[in-house]
């Protein structure tokens, strides 16, 4: 549990107005994007492999860019991502949104946001459900936020406001924890779902995130996954961690883990051919060996796609397809 006085700062926060302007008029209606396949974190050590590369050589669908690198008025970063862009699409994925304070995001970082985004034109945009900093200052790290009936107002009304002021649907992401709060009153998992269908926005469900909270905090990560509305998710995120024995940090700095490679598959079969992508952040080995982790990712999902044609999903209960119809 978290200290009291780190949780009345948390919830502190909570009583500042909203500085996003009114929304729009039109409504952004939130359906996921068709499975784009199988992507990369595009980072500067593979820049020059991508642009050597001719199109379409290499075993990567998309790439994600990680927003903020991008977010400025020229230089080589976006030299480079305008070439690669030329031959790949892109997904923007953001880190210093701050959807979980409740002044919401600033107007100046939605601008440049905006801004980006009619650059790259992506498939999607997609940042963190946490609270990155307060009074305008980031402190550059992910914080969960309480998981209650309050919170879930303040962050659904933020995202309605973003997804006015970008026109666009916003794709918002699970972050590991290491704590809980007080105030909790329900699960991480609940919490997640019910901020998704209370603001209409679509989930990027990372399964090392889930695993990982799942052993630091003692819950069944299947839990987690048949709580999660189908219709909601967009993506999933795959990654490394680091194991200290009596927790787990998510560091993104090792390969995928076997756990995390049997969470994906149930996730496959629970929720379909969904786009999914490696995340790579620290220790960056070269590009092929990237390229052939994505390749176990490619045929786990067509294992957990061909399983799942067989099976008939009630619920959360499977049964084989043809006792389904025998029953029908």
């Amino acid at each position: 549990m978290c200290s009291n006085a780190m949780e009345k700062f948390s919830i502190a926060f909570y009583f500042y107005p909203c500085l996003l302007p009114p929304p729009h008029s039109a409504t952004i209606m939130s359906t996921p994007i068709a499975s784009s396949g199988f992507g990369l974190g595009l980072r500067t050590d593979h820049y020059q492999d991508i642009r050597a590369a001719a199109p379409g050589s290499l075993a990567i669908d998309w790439f994600e860019i990680l927003s903020e690198n991008y977010m400025v008025r020229g230089g080589r970063p976006l030299a480079n991502l305008d070439a690669i862009r030329a031959d790949y699409p892109m997904v923007m994925h953001g880190v210093s949104m701050s959807i979980g304070t409740p002044e919401g995001p600033s107007l100046d970082y939605l601008r440049d946001l905006k801004t980006l985004i009619q650059r790259v034109q992506p498939l999607w945009i997609s940042d963190h459900i946490c609270w990155t900093g307060v009074h305008g200052t980031n402190m550059h790290d992910l914080f969960p936020l309480p998981y209650n009936e309050e919170t879930i107002k303040i962050v659904a009304k933020n995202i309605r406001h973003v997804q006015d002021y970008l026109e666009r649907p916003l794709v918002l992401e699970n972050v590991s924890s290491y704590l809980s709060f007080n105030s909790d009153t329900m699960t991480e998992w609940d919490f997640v779902a019910a901020i998704a269908e209370e603001s209409d926005s679509l989930i990027l469900l990372d399964v090392n995130n889930i695993y990982v909270s799942s052993v630091n905090h003692g819950f069944d990560p299947l839990t987690y996954l048949n709580a999660i509305p189908r219709h909601r998710v967009q993506q999933i995120h795959l990654a490394g961690h680091s194991n200290h024995g009596t927790h787990i940090i998510d560091t993104h700095d090792h390969p995928v883990v076997d756990p995390v490679w049997q969470l994906y598959t149930a996730a496959i079969k629970r929720f379909g051919a969904v786009a999914s992508m490696i995340e790579r952040d620290d220790h960056i080995p070269p590009l092929p060996e990237l390229i052939a982790e994505l390749g176990i990712a490619r045929h786990l999902s067509a294992l957990a796609l061909n399983d799942a044609a067989d099976t008939a999903v009630i619920g959360d209960v499977c049964i084989p397809s043809s006792a389904h119809l025998l029953s029908s």
